[in-house]
């Protein structure tokens, strides 16, 4: 199981989504990501897009103005 980070912090709606889509692709099942996003937007449109296509949200949190989205690629 690898864990991958997705910096998008600076971008807004909807690259950090289009981002972490990416991301996703080129993961294996298993795989850890974590999506870094200074768009507050994030912290609910990304957990909707992963819940939607099956995936796993394993957390979300904020720290200093950036949010940190957690998913498991589950398929």
């Amino acid at each position: 199981m690898a864990k991958k980070v997705i910096d998008a912090r600076g971008s807004f709606c909807p690259g950090p989504l289009m981002e972490l889509i990416a991301g996703v692709k080129a993961a294996d099942v298993g795989d850890e990501l974590e999506v870094l996003s200074t768009d507050k937007g994030s912290a609910t449109d990304i957990p909707e897009w992963v819940k939607k296509v099956g995936h796993e949200v394993v957390g979300t949190k904020e720290e200093n103005g950036v949010w940190h989205v957690f998913i498991r690629k589950s398929k």
